[in-house]
């Protein structure tokens, strides 16, 4: 097992608790949670992989996935009063989530060959898709279009990523290291508060 499969199952168990988190809060009965809690966690992924026409997709081809995903929502559900502070949990794993599948995306991008830019839009889809689908399908504005800084982070992860790549840092420290720059970001901006500005008609 390579460091990017290791990646791959982090990104895959942080995003399943963080929609099954989600659909929780929203009080979804069972078969909803599981929805949730797997569209979130492949979402981001299938849009990247069709992009690039890799198809079937990554879960289709690796049902492993599927397994672990299942298991993370049962143990959710079943550990669901232990994790206290649901919002705050919420934001953890959804944070985590971000930074590694933002990561997965760009080298994604990067084995296919295609240029720079490309490889960081399909690291920030492929992170932050998935939370699209999960806050639609709740009932909510998708947090990457509201004024909580979220796609920024996940795109100056990629670039960060970039840059790093093209000096051919090692792999694993590539890896790592943006993963915890994108996080940072995102713990410092709800930190700080801070915010884009959001546009609003004149009058």
């Amino acid at each position: 097992m390579t460091f990017f499969d290791v990646f791959d199952i982090l990104g895959t168990i942080a995003f399943a608790i963080s929609g099954a988190l989600s659909a929780m809060n929203r009080k979804l009965d069972l078969f909803g949670v599981f929805i949730i809690a797997f569209v979130t966690a492949i979402g981001g992924g299938t849009i990247r992989d069709i992009l690039i026409g890799n198809t079937p997709v990554s879960w289709m081809q690796n049902t492993t996935n599927l397994y672990l995903i299942s298991s993370v929502t049962v143990l959710s559900i079943i550990f669901r009063d232990k994790l206290d502070y649901l919002k705050k949990s919420l934001f953890l794993f959804d944070t985590i989530g971000l930074g590694i599948f933002t990561i997965i995306g760009v080298e994604t991008g990067i084995q296919a060959k295609l240029d720079p830019i490309v490889c960081i839009a399909l690291g920030t889809m492929t992170g932050c898709f998935g939370g699209v689908i999960r806050d639609t399908l709740c009932n909510e504005i998708p947090i990457i279009f509201r004024k909580e800084i979220y796609a920024t982070a996940s795109i100056a992860g990629g670039i960060c990523f970039m840059a790093l790549y093209s000096y051919n840092t090692n792999q694993n420290i590539m890896y790592i290291s943006t993963t915890l720059f994108i996080i940072a970001i995102r713990l410092a901006v709800v930190r700080y508060r801070v915010s884009l500005p959001l546009l609003t008609p004149k009058n």
